[in-house]
């Protein structure tokens, strides 16, 4: 209301300056207002009047709108998670009956139809969301690093263009533009690029928490069993989808997609081993763009063959000297630190080893809901939460990429073939 009042004095105050300058100009000129500068100046004193009254009537409604008393449920807000939680619940015992003010308003602000059971449960307010959110992007060991895509509030996914380039060789790059030296009078030869479009579709992940009644009754204790349980839950099924997702109700993986190069095995390398060798050409085959962001997440049964790494120097041998253990406790390969993680392969597996730049892999989220319901296991006295989580994700690469001199392709994202 009061931005409104701004804007019409906004426009009075532009018009009386018109008229001003106007008036002064005649003044200069010593002479009388043209017929066409009288009609203007007649514009004017009608537009102001009615500037005038479209104030007045702003000011009086902004008057009786401040005799109202605001309503509690517009100033409350849940303090916390466990508050909610404890609303939604009630929400679901009554069947909509008793619903808290505070969850309507929540809906109300979001526009959205979660509000309504059957149409999905309740969103988590604002605040409390994006601290979930902050803790699952802090604790998620691959989804703290990938590059997040904010996008629209009323869209259900993403759909973005990118330069299809999967060579840089002449007239490759950019998927097709090429610059050309010429000489006086020649023409250049006409060139464009590649274009693909990039597509992310929010998909849904779920998690299933049973409450006791005890616990629903304290509110502090529900919100510390809930925001560790469910966030730890939601976090490693992520973190896993990232990695290995094939993309049919979940995000696409690296390890599913075309993006990575895959280093073979040397020759004559015994199974379930790693070679100082392996290590060296994935490297190599990073792309040089990552190579200042680049993590090597391993299982860690990989760690005693990297303990033993050793360099053949004639008939004895040392040890690699690009494998170092940090003063801080974190092992580094090529200066990228090393990260045991669940997600990777088993030692002589495909993925054990993945040599990656995860600013490469784009993500896009749209906060976290939840709905409750006592029926799931009554006789025991627990209520079920359903906490929703949606999100999409894939590698920003679509393939490796061939570069300007060399025949061997490089990627943000490198894994080790199988040793078996």
């Amino acid at each position: 209301m009061e931005s409104q009042i701004k804007v019409l004095r906004q426009r009075k105050a532009d018009l009386i300056k018109e008229a001003r300058g106007t008036l002064e100009r005649v003044r200069r000129e010593s002479r009388d207002l043209t017929d066409e500068e009288k009609k203007r100046d007649e514009q004017i004193i009608a537009r102001l009047d009615g500037l005038n009254d479209g104030i007045h009537r702003e000011e009086r409604q902004l008057e009786r709108e401040i005799e109202i008393p605001r309503m509690p449920s517009e100033e409350k807000k849940f303090k916390s998670l466990g508050e909610q939680l404890q609303a939604v619940h009630k929400a679901s015992v009554t069947n909509m009956k008793s619903i808290d003010s505070r969850l309507l308003q929540i809906q109300a602000v979001t526009g959205m139809s979660e509000g309504v059971p059957s149409d999905g449960g309740f969103l988590i307010q604002t605040n409390i969301a994006s601290e979930i959110l902050r803790k699952i992007h802090d604790t998620g060991v691959l989804s703290s690093r990938v590059r997040r895509i904010p996008f629209s509030g009323n869209s259900n996914g993403l759909r973005m263009p990118y330069v299809d380039e999967t060579s840089r060789v002449d007239g490759s790059r950019w998927g097709g533009i090429q610059g050309f030296w010429i000489g006086e009078g020649i023409a250049p030869t006409k060139s464009k690029p590649k274009m693909g479009r990039l597509e992310l579709e929010l998909k849904k992940l779920v998690a299933l928490v049973y409450m006791t009644e005890e616990l629903m009754a304290d509110a502090v204790a529900l919100e510390a069993f809930v925001s560790t349980a469910m966030v730890e839950e939601l976090t490693f099924k992520l973190d896993d989808a990232i990695y290995r997702g094939d993309g049919n109700a979940k995000p696409l993986g690296i390890l599913s997609s075309d993006a990575p190069v895959s280093i073979a095995k040397e020759g004559g390398q015994a199974a379930k081993t790693i070679d100082y060798e392996n290590l060296i050409k994935m490297w190599a085959r990073l792309s040089i763009t990552s190579k200042a962001n680049a993590v090597w997440f391993i299982n860690q049964d990989c760690d005693p063959q990297l303990d033993t790494l050793a360099l053949p120097v004639g008939t004895g041998a040392i040890p690699a000297r690009f494998v170092v253990d940090g003063p801080d406790g974190v092992r580094r390969i090529k200066g990228a630190p090393v990260i045991p993680i669940e997600f990777c392969e088993t030692l002589g597996t495909k993925g054990d080893i993945m040599l990656a730049d995860m600013s490469q892999y784009l993500m896009i989220e749209k906060g976290i809901q939840s709905v409750s319901s006592i029926h799931v296991k009554f006789e025991e006295g627990e209520t079920a939460f359903r906490f929703t989580l949606r999100t999409d994700g894939q590698p920003a690469w679509q393939k490796p990429l061939t570069p300007y001199k060399g025949t061997n392709t490089v990627s943000p994202f490198v894994l080790l073939d199988s040793r078996t």
